[in-house]
């Protein structure tokens, strides 16, 4: 089930827009109060939230003046109320004071908290009818069905910041739904596209988060090495446009220029093209339904002359293939491999464990962790917990050859 199966009709949009950006101090976030300074006079900020960087969160609130400011880590509350005394602006720290903020009466709200960390926040502004620029994947891949029910019966607005499903959503016909063939999200491949099996086993964290074409965080980064972020979109995709888990299809394209495409049953193929900057898909959320200057570098084709397409190798970047299997197994199997995964990749960042090692442990986790309906978060966040206890044991028990 998704929300924007039907011609999306814009609420009224009241201006200046007020805004809540749910982990503004990662690189989503960061680009999002750029726009909303480039930009005076058009938005109000609510609040603003990070998980521990302080020391950037106390920086954008006094450029920003938002209401509230929140710090998800208890022990960083002390220091941001110390940098924002007198500020009038009130300072908040822990899990609920995330959630008590996404409740706040903001009209629009970046849901970018890297993680299942930004599920239950998320649902709050989804509860409330807000509007959602999501960027968040793990929404929607560890509780779609949930989710996408939540923001139907609360009528809340979602708009893909992911730059592969905000291309989607532009070019696609939701008055003829039925006309569209497949779905074709592109992939630039990643820092390891060219690179063996051996060469892979090899690589370090500084080398993984290294992407030759976007500027991410480590954890999207490393994704992205393993191709772990496509399989993630690959479930986004299911759930937000209406098409079966079949008419979607991945295909590399190592420019990162046509950021995704729609192919319709006359043949006709329609794309979104741009430079690989995420202020372009963070500015089409933020001003919907209408666009503003992002200032993002301009596309010039003349100059990139040539654009190539190839097939992912399935072989080397078997996350691609666990991720369809648990679209296909569905209920808790889509939780369970993000959550498998996440554990993975910090591990692997911490440098306890080797990059080929990332996809072992989430398909080992997948074949020993049990299946079940989600029928609540309660559900979700069992599952969740039960995949990252296993994943961690299977951390403990990997051999340190690397």
């Amino acid at each position: 089930m998704n929300v924007i199966s039907e011609p999306l009709a814009p609420k009224t949009v009241r201006m200046p827009r007020s805004v809540t950006i749910l982990g503004s101090t990662g690189s989503v976030g960061c680009n999002t109060v750029e726009l909303i300074e480039n930009n005076p006079g058009d938005y109000v900020v609510e609040a603003l939230t990070a998980n521990r960087n302080v020391h950037l969160l106390v920086e954008q609130s006094l450029r920003l003046k938002p209401n509230t400011a929140v710090v998800a880590d208890p022990d960083c509350y002390q220091a941001l109320k110390q940098a924002l005394a007198g500020t009038g602006i009130e300072a908040a720290a822990g899990p609920d004071a995330l959630i008590e903020a996404a409740a706040r009466p903001a009209d629009w709200v970046m849901a970018s908290i890297v993680g299942a960390a930004g599920l239950k926040p998320t649902l709050t502004a989804v509860r409330r009818g807000a509007t959602i620029g999501l960027a968040n994947k793990e929404c929607l891949v560890s509780a779609g069905d949930m989710f996408m029910n939540e923001v139907v019966t609360h009528g809340a607005t979602l708009l893909p910041v992911d730059s592969e499903h905000s291309a989607i959503f532009q070019v696609f016909d939701f008055d003829n739904a039925d006309r569209v063939h497949r779905i074709i999200l592109t992939a630039s491949g990643g820092p390891f596209r060219e690179s063996s099996l051996e060469q892979m086993a090899k690589m370090t964290p500084e080398q993984a988060v290294a992407h030759p074409n976007w500027d991410m965080g480590a954890k999207i980064s490393v994704d992205s090495a393993t191709m772990m972020n496509k399989g993630l979109e690959l479930i986004e995709a299911f759930h937000l446009f209406p098409v079966s888990g079949d008419q979607i299809e991945i295909l590399v394209h190592p420019q990162s220029v046509i950021h995704s495409m729609v192919d319709y049953v006359d043949g006709s193929v329609l794309a979104q093209l741009g430079t690989p900057d995420m202020r372009t898909p963070i500015a089409y959320a933020l001003a919907w339904p209408k666009r503003m200057a992002a200032h993002a570098p301009r596309l010039d084709l003349e100059k990139i002359a040539t654009l190539t397409f190839e097939a992912p190798d399935m072989e080397r970047f078997p996350a691609l293939r666990l991720a369809r299997q648990a679209l296909n197994t569905g209920a808790a199997a889509p939780t369970v491999m993000n959550a498998a995964n996440e554990v993975a990749v910090r591990h692997f960042l911490d440098k306890n464990i080797g990059f080929l090692d990332i996809v072992r442990i989430v398909e080992e986790t997948l074949i020993a962790a049990p299946g079940g309906r989600l029928d609540n978060l309660d559900d979700v966040s069992d599952a969740d917990t039960n995949a990252r206890r296993i994943a961690e044991d299977l951390v403990l028990r990997l051999p340190k050859d690397y």
